[in-house]
């Protein structure tokens, strides 16, 4: 299949998502607060965003600013995200990065790939999602359900596992003012039809378009 051909179908899937889900929420419930968001997603890594928010129910309520978490004791704040799992790792980083986005960046979350990536913790998965759900800017966020997904569907290899190759591809075939949104639906997707180990392939609305199904006919 040629990048044209790829092209086109993608835009078949992204708008097939578009009925499918019509509202492209993060599932990270950070209320419109961009420090929040990217607090949450550090403590995403190797933890479902459902139990992310449940922790960070209380974390923000006893840490409300920017301020305030950026001056909690390292030891509380591993205790309150103790359930998300790595704490230790998480909480440093997160307490490095809330101190820097108050003294270097006058408290707000930068509107760049390379200062996001300055950040302790932060890697382009994270600032992807920043960049395109907070500042609306192009951005795809290759995290496994998007990379497995993606796949399967045949915007490249299932072989292919390495998140920032797949983000080059998927910025060539998504179109820019697409592409957060559609990340959000891949999600979903993938929480819904198209799990890892049985996915709902007899009930699925991509299935006319995807190369998994067809490999399987």
């Amino acid at each position: 299949m040629t990048k044209k051909e790829k092209k086109a179908r993608m835009a078949e899937i992204v708008s097939v998502l578009e009925t499918v889900y019509p509202e492209a929420t993060c599932a990270l419930e950070y209320g419109g607060e961009p420090w929040r968001l990217l607090v949450m997603a550090r403590l995403s890594a190797q933890c479902t965003d459902a139990r992310v928010n449940v922790v960070c129910r209380e974390l923000f309520a006893e840490y409300p600013t920017l301020d305030a978490l950026a001056d909690a004791p390292i030891e509380r704040i591993e205790e309150l995200i103790r359930p998300c799992g790595l704490f230790r790792t998480k909480a440093r980083s997160i307490k490095e990065a809330c101190v820097l986005l108050r003294d270097r960046f006058e408290g707000r979350v930068p509107d760049t790939m390379e200062e996001l990536l300055s950040l302790p913790g932060v890697g382009r998965k994270i600032a992807n999602l920043l960049l395109g759900d907070i500042y609306g800017k192009p951005a795809v966020v290759a995290d496994t359900h998007c990379i497995r997904i993606c796949g399967r569907l045949g915007a490249y290899p299932t072989s292919l596992k390495d998140p920032h190759k797949v983000e080059k591809i998927l910025c060539e075939l998504i179109e820019p003012q697409k592409q957060s949104d559609f990340c959000h639906r891949i999600v979903q997707f993938g929480r819904d039809v198209c799990v890892a180990r049985s996915p709902k392939c007899e009930s699925c609305p991509l299935a006319e378009l995807c190369a998994y199904e067809k490999k399987k006919s």
